[in-house]
């Protein structure tokens, strides 16, 4: 017998909703457990035995999937869009459509995103008490200085708050009056690397992340997505404290 679990937990891990979606739907008397309504969330149920129901059609927890996504420029970071805009499901097979995005990238950034039904780790890799680096080379306009690179790390009060990069790392110049920086963060707030910039009179030309926590862009094609390795997955898991028995990653 599996250690009893939240009904709630059991729809995020099956990549039927987040959390707080699954919420919903049981207060809408959408789901059942054993052929009896449930809408309170907090039940615990064992994965292995309950008969959870949604709509009328048997959830099954999903095995742990974990894919990194090389997010082209001109893409949005949701399922659907109502202005028509090409969403980065688009890029992806319609088995993976179920798959939760780790944070956001903006419309015009590039780059690594990760992608997986395991809703809860993903929530704890969004957390800022796990500090989790995101890493991104930034091309800025105009020559930036030391004196604005201190700024960057020492923190830039924006409208929500003081934010700092945790390193910056002058990457080269180029002929067009442009710069090239390395810039890691541990926050995830909207559109913050963009917004430090043009703080300090850099606004930002292009904008790829590189790294999330231990998982690298590398040579992955823009466009293009692959699964995780498992060694990968268990350095996500050692990254947030989880256990690494539950992590095995499909292959």
């Amino acid at each position: 017998m599996a250690e009893a679990i939240r009904l709630q937990k059991l729809l995020s891990q099956a990549g039927i909703a987040s959390r707080r979606a699954a919420e919903e739907l049981m207060r809408a008397g959408r789901v059942r457990v054993d052929g009896v309504v449930v809408t309170e969330p907090g039940v615990r149920v064992d994965p292995e035995v309950a008969v959870v129901e949604v709509d009328g059609r048997r959830v099954r927890r999903a095995q742990p999937m974990w894919i990194a996504l090389n997010k082209p420029a001109g893409y949005v970071t949701t399922r659907r869009d109502p202005h028509g805009r090409p969403t980065v499901y688009a890029l992806l097979p319609p088995e993976l459509g179920g798959l939760f995005h780790v944070g956001r990238l903006d419309r015009e950034s590039e780059g690594l995103l990760l992608l997986t039904n395991e809703g809860d780790v993903a929530h704890r890799l969004l957390h800022p008490s796990h500090a989790v680096d995101r890493e991104y080379v930034v091309e800025v306009e105009g020559e930036v200085d030391r004196e604005a690179q201190r700024r960057l790390v020492e923190g830039i009060q924006l409208e929500d708050g003081t934010v700092r990069a945790r390193r910056v790392r002058l990457e080269g110049r180029a002929p067009q009056g442009t710069t090239r920086l390395r810039v890691v963060l541990q926050e995830g707030k909207k559109r913050e690397v963009r917004r430090m910039m043009a703080a300090i009179g850099h606004p930002v030309r292009r904008l790829v992340r590189v790294g999330y926590g231990p998982i690298r862009l590398g040579r992955l094609g823009v466009g293009e997505w692959r699964r995780l390795s498992e060694r990968e997955v268990a350095a996500l898991a050692e990254q947030v404290g989880v256990d690494r028995d539950r992590w095995k990653p499909k292959r």
